[in-house]
């Protein structure tokens, strides 16, 4: 009998959390470049989201220290964006206010690309109609790279200052330092779906979506993550029974885990923070 996986077909990501080291700067720019409002903010930490709904979390460091070019850690966080309306206005809002790094069609999705005041990597996207989706031979999600026509997608803005309320973390992108560790951890032991796998990178998913994780080690990274920047990223599952679930599956899987923020924390071979929380 297989068993199910640890991570649920239901679980989506939730909110990933940074650790910065101006917090104002980094507060003022996911608010007007990205488009966030501010939910939550103390003197050392702000909780950023949309709708009402937490997306981001920034801390200060007390000692803060860059993270090392070799080490492990974040590639993007990818907001998703529930239209391309949405993501001509962000377009806008990057050009006028911050800097604009690429903008690529994924087949599946549609992505522009910048990154905050202390380096961390943003995708901001919309999906295509899951129908469109192309598929390779063997049944998985072909995910390409061509390039987007910007103009297209600004044509159809709409001005807006501020993401939609359905604005959600659609996947996140890490770097890892060896690939087939990360494929052993996250496909192998966690059960999560491998939807495409390119040279030296995975796309990872719960369920059937396109992904919800991406894994690579394109630029070489050598050593374990730390320092500024990704503290965690966290699966919502929907409910209480679910979450008790993925304990029992962990204990099963002799896969360590600890209390965390109303939910439980696991960490990758790269030593990132993972949790899991009821929606």
């Amino acid at each position: 009998m297989t068993q199910p996986p640890i991570v649920p077909e239901t679980a989506r990501i939730g909110r990933t959390a940074l650790l910065v080291t101006d917090l104002d700067e980094m507060v003022e720019f996911y608010r007007t470049v990205v488009g966030f409002s501010v939910l939550t903010r103390s003197e050392s930490a702000a909780t950023l989201g949309a709708g009402g709904t937490p997306l981001l979390e920034l801390t200060t460091d007390e000692t803060p220290t860059p993270r090392d070019p070799a080490q492990a850690g974040l590639f993007h966080t990818a907001f998703l964006v529930p239209s391309r309306t949405a993501l001509g206005a962000a377009v806008e809002r990057v050009r006028d206010r911050g800097q604009l790094d690429g903008a690529s069609d994924h087949f599946v999705s549609e992505a522009v690309y910048l990154r905050d005041p202390e380096g961390n990597g943003i995708e901001i996207y919309t999906d295509r109609p899951r129908d469109e989706w192309p598929r390779t031979d063997d049944g998985g999600i072909d995910i390409g790279t061509v390039p987007l026509d910007l103009d297209a997608i600004v044509d159809q803005s709409d001005g807006a200052d501020a993401v939609p309320a359905e604005t959600t973390v659609g996947h996140v992108h890490l770097e890892v330092t060896d690939i087939d560790a990360a494929r052993a951890f996250y496909v192998d032991t966690l059960g999560l779906s491998l939807q495409t796998a390119a040279p030296s990178a995975l796309f990872v998913a719960a369920g059937d979506y396109h992904h919800h994780l991406g894994l690579n080690n394109w630029n070489r990274r050598s050593q374990p993550a730390g320092g500024r920047g990704l503290a965690w990223f966290e699966w919502l599952v929907p409910d209480e029974d679910t979450l008790a679930a993925v304990r029992r599956r962990l204990t099963d899987a002799d896969v360590s885990y600890r209390d965390a923020d109303d939910g439980i924390e696991i960490s990758d071979p790269d030593g990132i923070g993972i949790r899991f929380r009821v929606a």
